[in-house]
């Protein structure tokens, strides 16, 4: 690996200060640098009869321009240049002395598809132009296997693996690459070998395309729904060869439901605006079975975690915020996403634009239909949603593409409802989603403090926060809040059945909409979460006191029967409890006394019991 890098901004002069940066690490002292030059020199890595070094640079965000001491095979004679930060730049070439020098030049976003690391929803430090991901050099003898693309298909025989096989080769070539498959981890199916034809006409890089035959696959399953059974293909030609590893499975979304392998999905999500490997941890700890890569294109190793844990990815292009972006660029940009990320059985959706609108005023509080009228002048005004479907089109992309996210009153195809936060009371969820119906809700929460009270942090609205928090200075009150918002809206689309993703799973900073700071520590809002999404929970239709029936929702591919224990105050009651497989179950209504304080749901199936917990008054 490249590790040591210096870091200077170019044209900054010879006696420019340089920052020594460990990639992936961001030179945090060049904060809102236009772009950032990093430099190292290396050792020539080439051995034995390996022909030529190759520089691997994986999440260059966001326009780099790369600079080798010596000839690039098959390329031109400047420098090389990259313009989507999610796809590897991979660079042969021959050093023409004993060390290497290597110069990339990262800047910012030219055009929309900045995405989230574009805005102010992340600090400065957290956007410096760079090598966000891997850097690397190796050596190796020509020809050799530099890329291997898998898209799984589910056939009526079985399944179709289409793969895309990139080669490097210093000369005409004709030869065959042999496809070897067989099951990863614990998986015990037989594995098969293939073979397919490649030439070339001359030095650089030729592309081919084979088809691969799985007959009785083992199908990869979400979490709860079956077991994650994944494949390895290895593509080998002469002494090179490349691994990639895959899952088998098909996606739709049928009428608002999301079908896995034909199997029902109810979703129950978070936003990601970080993206380590432990966030797919916490994401579990919430009990979600779907992270969404808010306006930002998830690292290969944040998809590789939710692979082996069997959480579903819900993928943005990187483009987010009102105005209007070049149609062709973004189809291109979507087909490559496509490209470098089908193999992961994971990827279940992809969508095009994140809210194009503006944001509503802070504290709107109150004023529903006025501010939502508002919102829907401005779009009728500044955006035209044909381009994003226009994008979606054409695509053709294995998995939905919902072209839109926004407001109500917007022409979304998925919604952003924040109730509670951007208007109205958090029980207002129920009324927003009879007056705004939705395949599935891509945003909803509230923010709150950190640890501590501070007076600016990126993503969050401090303003909007001290109209709705009554000690806004204190980060007990603002996380009691944030709690309550989230909890109360997350059991409404439980208990209606509506697919939601809440926003987000952490903080970029040191306050934000996330239910865990940017250090991993939980807020309250977390344990909120983690209730309401409990794959079987038991609700309170109409929360309060008076005559209300329990709703008990059931998220697993089995039927379920076991029993309702409810108590408020000095009342108490048990009813059976029979829910078909991701379905509901209405009990009779229960009567909360008027002197109650609070009432406890318990539902218990087999060897498990699950509790809700509410204050009522």
């Amino acid at each position: 690996m490249l590790e040591e890098w210096r870091a200077t901004e170019p044209g900054a002069g010879p006696d420019a200060t340089e920052e020594v940066v460990t990639l992936p690490g961001r030179p945090a002292d060049l904060a809102g640098a236009d772009a950032v030059r990093y430099v190292t020199e290396v050792a020539d890595p080439r051995s034995g009869d390996d022909d030529v070094a190759v520089l691997s640079l994986d999440g260059c965000y966001a326009h780099a321009e790369v600079e080798v001491s010596g000839s690039v095979v098959g390329g031109a004679d400047g420098p090389v240049t990259h313009d989507a930060y999610f796809a590897p730049l991979r660079i042969p070439f021959c050093p023409t002395d004993d060390e290497v020098r290597i110069a990339v030049t990262c800047e910012a976003p030219r055009d929309r598809f900045g995405g989230l690391f574009d805005t102010d929803a992340v600090p400065a430090e957290a956007s410096v132009p760079g090598v966000w991901w891997t850097a690397d050099l190796a050596s190796r003898a020509l020809p050799y296997v530099e890329d291997v693309h898998v898209r799984p298909e589910v056939t009526d025989a079985g399944a179709t693996l289409h793969v895309r096989t990139t080669v490097v080769a210093a000369e005409q070539l004709s030869d065959r690459i042999t496809y070897s498959l067989k099951p990863a981890g614990e998986l015990t199916t037989r594995g098969t070998m293939n073979r397919g034809a490649v030439e070339t006409d001359g030095p650089g890089r030729t592309t081919v395309e084979h088809e691969i035959e799985v007959r009785d696959p083992a199908l990869w399953w979400p979490r709860g729904h079956g077991d994650q059974h994944r494949y390895e293909l290895r593509a080998k030609l002469g002494d090179s060869e490349r691994t990639v590893t895959t899952g088998i499975r098909s996606v739709s979304w049928d009428d608002g439901d999301l079908l896995v392998n034909g199997q029902s999905v109810p979703v129950r999500g978070v936003n990601l605006t970080t993206a380590a490997e432990a966030d797919v941890d916490r994401a579990v700890a919430c009990n979600a079975n779907l992270v969404r890569g808010h306006a930002q294109v998830l690292p290969p190793a944040v998809y590789e975690a939710c692979d082996e844990a069997g959480i579903l990815v819900w993928q943005d292009l990187p483009l987010t915020g009102p105005g209007s972006f070049d149609r062709d660029r973004a189809t291109a940009l979507a087909r490559r996403l496509v490209a470098e990320r089908a193999h992961h059985p994971s990827l279940v959706a992809l969508a095009v634009h994140d809210d194009p609108t503006e944001t509503f005023e802070s504290g709107l509080g109150s004023g529903i239909l006025d501010g939502l009228r508002r919102r829907w002048r401005a779009w009728r005004s500044g955006y035209d949603a044909a381009t994003a479907r226009a994008v979606a089109d054409a695509v053709e992309a294995p998995v939905p593409v919902f072209p839109v996210v926004g407001d109500p009153g917007t022409e979304a195809d998925a919604r952003r409802l924040y109730p509670g936060w951007d208007y109205g009371e958090a029980s207002d969820a129920d009324a927003l989603l009879d007056r705004y119906p939705a395949p599935v809700v891509a945003e909803f929460g509230a923010g709150a403090l950190g640890s501590e009270a501070v007076d600016d942090a990126a993503g969050f609205d401090r303003a909007k926060h001290d109209v709705r928090v009554s000690d806004s200075a204190d980060p007990a009150t603002s996380q009691a809040y944030q709690a309550d918002v989230v909890g109360t809206v997350a059991e409404t689309f439980r208990r209606r059945g509506t697919d939601a993703i809440a926003y987000a799973l952490r903080d970029t900073d040191a306050a934000g909409m996330g239910v865990y700071a940017v250090d991993g520590e939980a807020k309250a809002a977390q344990s909120a979460l983690a209730r309401a999404y409990e794959p079987v929970q038991a609700f309170l239709a109409q929360p309060g006191r008076g005559s209300t029936p329990v709703v008990v929702r059931n998220d697993l591919p089995r039927a379920l029967s076991g029993e309702l224990r409810w108590t408020a105050g000095d009342s108490e009651g048990v009813q059976d409890v029979t829910v078909d497989a991701t379905g509901r179950w209405e009990s009779e209504p229960i009567d909360v006394p008027g002197d109650a304080e609070s009432v406890t749901l318990e539902v218990s199936v087999g060897a498990g019991t699950v509790r809700n917990e509410y204050e009522v008054s």
